[in-house]
């Protein structure tokens, strides 16, 4: 399980956590708290300046999400790379999703030389980046359906071999599928939290090795912030006053690691 934060103190709630190992950061979530959509629109170093703020916050390591990297060249890969380094996160988050292209996916030979660059910058500066490739074929319903299971294990496949330690595929669900991708996949397969998705248990019998929950709890948060909005102002309810986490909780939580 990869809990996934957009700021200081959601990663500092899931870190606290006994059973957090590692943390990644989400990029939609990121994007939304500083005003963006989703889709890499924001600046790469707004990403990056949360993303360092979040690594110097905790203590366990964390994968920056980065979305296709911004920039759809190696350089551009490369370059972000170096940055994700530098914000002080261990490990990353590649989509090969073309935002603003031609295609809904970049071509497999170009996400293919940005991987192996990444990997190349990891190793020139002595940092052993976890590099998770992520594939859209699903979530952007990428040719026919008959056709993308094979689409995706083609492309999983070669990021594997370019440098990737594991594969995310977002937008499927359904055990079978998922089965097969185990099975075909030559890394370890990260799929996302979503409604439909097995329970946690089953996806570990049927062999995925890491769930990302992306911006799902910021957008729990959203949903309650929005019903509050409503009991507020249009009912004058003041009742969530007593749902609220106590001001002396939020003041432990920013207080500077190792000082309890």
């Amino acid at each position: 399980m990869l809990p996934n934060a957009w700021d200081v103190v959601s990663a500092r709630i899931f870190a606290r956590s006994p059973s957090c190992k590692a943390l990644g950061t989400t990029s939609a979530g990121i994007a939304a708290v500083l005003g963006y959509p989703d889709g890499e629109v924001i600046p790469r170093e707004e990403m990056l300046e949360m993303v360092g703020r979040i690594a110097r916050a905790i203590e366990v390591p964390v994968s920056a999400d980065v979305e296709a990297g911004y920039g759809a060249g190696t350089e551009a890969a490369a370059e972000t790379a170096v940055e994700v380094i530098a914000a002080g996160a261990v490990g990353l988050n590649l989509e090969d999703a073309w935002h603003g292209g031609a295609s809904p996916l970049l071509p497999l030979e170009q996400q293919v030389e940005r991987i192996a660059a990444i990997r190349e910058v990891g190793e020139r500066e002595g940092v052993p980046l976890v590099i998770n490739a992520r594939t859209d074929v699903y979530l952007r319903q990428v040719d026919k359906p008959e056709g993308r299971f094979e689409e995706t294990v083609r492309r999983a496949n070669a990021y594997t071999t370019a440098g990737a330690d594991c594969v995310f595929v977002p937008g499927v669900t359904d055990r079978e599928t998922i089965v097969w991708l185990v099975t075909a996949l030559n890394g370890p397969l990260n799929v996302f939290a979503d409604l439909g998705l097995p329970p946690f248990a089953e996806l570990e019998r049927l062999g995925v090795r890491r769930l990302s929950i992306g911006p799902q709890a910021q957008r729990a948060g959203f949903a309650l912030t929005a019903r509050i909005a409503e009991e507020l102002l249009e009912k004058r309810d003041l009742g969530f006053i007593s749902e609220t986490m106590s001001r002396a909780e939020v003041r432990r939580l920013l207080d500077p690691p190792g000082s309890a």
